[in-house]
């Protein structure tokens, strides 16, 4: 896997993901669904071009075919903590892509010496998130209502 630190694309079994930026998102604007918080993140790129590779990353399967969003919510924090999202196409989810995407980007933002941990969270009825992430090692750390928060220690 490349998981080189200059945020141009990471590379899976089966994947290439590519962070956002103004060019990837006019190539795919029309043609898959870009959710609100890429062009959230473009904005923040656009104040912050150190950001690149810490917002939305668009996953390719072999066709070239976007296939998901996943990513950081931001760099990470003074703690060394940064947080993932991720999110399949419906017709992809099943299997394995949302795990080998966020393997591959847990693997990037560790290649960072500053990065000490990887959290996330989801709702407690969302199984499918559930199983990705305790596949990739991340333990329950809390539970807010509905919401489940993770967490992946560097060294994992």
């Amino acid at each position: 896997m490349n998981t080189n630190s200059t945020a141009k694309e990471i590379r899976t079994e089966r994947m290439k993901l590519v962070p956002v930026t103004e060019e990837l998102y006019r190539t795919l604007y029309g043609s898959y669904e870009l959710g609100p918080h890429i062009s959230l993140h473009l904005h923040e790129l656009n104040q912050d071009p150190q950001l690149l590779g810490w917002g939305a990353w668009i996953a390719f399967d072999e066709s070239g075919a976007p296939i998901g969003d996943m990513g950081f919510k931001g760099r990470f924090d003074k703690a060394g903590k940064v947080e993932i999202g991720y999110s399949v196409s419906d017709d992809r989810q099943g299997l394995g892509y949302a795990t080998e995407g966020v393997k591959g980007l847990i693997d990037w933002a560790f290649s960072f010496p500053e990065v000490r941990e990887v959290t996330a969270e989801c709702y407690q009825d969302n199984a499918a998130s559930i199983r990705v992430l305790e596949k990739l090692g991340f333990e329950r750390t809390a539970q807010a209502g509905d919401l489940v928060f993770w967490r992946l220690r560097d060294g994992y």
